[in-house]
């Protein structure tokens, strides 16, 4: 029987028992109810309801018609997109390469494109319950070494392409992937040493969190390429796109160190008190019993970061890196298809949306499925 069992019993504060029933399921029409009712629920509500419902006739038709009945979808020069008046997709099929990849070399694009799939298949891997298990550390092995290997080349006959030519969707990718997977690990310990009794320990989590808090992202990426090589000795240099990882992952591990310290001041001190009992060490409680609980209550905000971190990966196009936002405004420059922004940067808006709608709808899932195993 795994210790966090033992100590959640049905006397712990805010538990029901397991025979308890969980809450009653609405009346079927009460939420669209409870909606109408909130739009039409004051002669204020319902002038600015009738406003946002005229302002919806008026544009989304008008959209619908730019973006799908005038639009261009197969067309050999701009002047044909036009000519039709609509929305030039003909423009992305001409350039999706060049968005999506950046400036990697053509005939490899199918190294990236497979990086790309390895890394969104072991985050889908990981977010399923049934490969929550130790075979899941070495997909991410074996991902990220893959990643490596395919993106750098220089082995197994692969041509060598340096860092300065990665750009695109694979880039934004990987910026957030490890991102966020190192920041995780950092922003847990961060949080356990704000609350240690050390106060050397404490005083140093404290300063870093609250320092990196208070310097926006922007800021740290600016530091991190152009004052950061000042600091360093003669002829040495750290390369651009390892010290912009650097800084996206010091940065996150701060505002998750907060998410974290929030979770863990959420548990009751019942809970301390019985992994005392049962005889476990420090850094068992934490991994067996507290952080497991105090995980489940921030999943809400902590996707919200994961989101956050992946959304600010386009702040690196201030240093000179070829991501996704900066691909596409690559894509522009050709004088054959000039004035075609608004669907370049609708398609990229696509992509972002993708993904972090994936995320928050894994974390409304996730939410349900352990708020329903807490009621059994």
């Amino acid at each position: 029987m795994e210790a966090a069992s033992l100590i959640d019993d049905d006397s712990a504060p805010g538990r029901r028992g397991s025979g308890s029933a969980g809450p009653p399921a609405p009346p079927p029409g009460a939420r669209a109810k409870r909606v109408g009712g909130g739009l039409f629920s004051s002669p204020l509500n319902v002038v600015l309801t009738l406003l946002v419902a005229w302002l919806l006739l008026m544009i989304v038709p008008a959209l619908v018609e730019w973006g799908l009945v005038r639009a261009t979808f197969v067309a050999s020069s701009a002047q044909e997109c036009r000519e039709a008046g609509g929305a030039c997709w003909a423009f992305i099929a001409e350039k999706h390469r060049l968005i999506l990849f950046g400036l990697y070399p053509y005939d490899e694009q199918w190294r990236p494109l497979l990086a790309s799939a390895l890394l969104i298949g072991a985050v889908v891997a990981s977010c399923l319950r049934r490969f929550w298990n130790r075979w899941l550390a070495l997909v991410w092995v074996v991902a990220l070494t893959a990643t490596g290997i395919l993106m750098w080349g220089g082995v197994l006959g692969l041509q060598y392409v340096e860092n300065t030519l990665w750009g695109g969707l694979p880039l934004t990718l990987i910026l957030a992937t490890f991102g966020m997977g190192l920041a995780f690990p950092l922003g847990v310990l961060l949080a356990l040493g704000r609350r240690s009794r050390l106060p050397a320990i404490k005083a140093l989590c404290v300063v870093y969190i609250e320092l990196i808090r208070g310097v926006p992202l922007i800021s740290l990426l600016f530091m991190s390429s152009v004052m950061l090589p000042l600091f360093l000795p003669e002829g040495m240099s750290i390369d651009k796109l390892l010290r912009a990882q650097i800084a996206i992952i010091l940065f996150a591990a701060a505002y998750l160190a907060e998410l974290v310290r929030g979770g863990l001041q959420a548990i009751p001190r019942g809970q301390y008190e019985g992994a005392d009992s049962i005889g476990l060490g420090y850094w068992q409680q934490m991994r067996l019993i507290i952080l497991p609980q105090a995980l489940k209550t921030i999943i809400a905000p902590l996707v919200s970061m994961f989101i956050l971190v992946f959304k600010d990966t386009s702040l690196v196009v201030i240093i000179g890196i070829f991501d996704l936002t900066q691909s596409a405004k690559a894509s522009l420059a050709d004088a054959a298809w000039p004035g075609f922004s608004v669907e370049a940067y609708l398609f990229i808006a696509a992509i972002y949306f993708v993904f972090c709608f994936a995320m928050s709808r894994y974390s409304q899932s996730l939410e349900k499925r352990l708020r329903t195993d807490r009621e059994r």
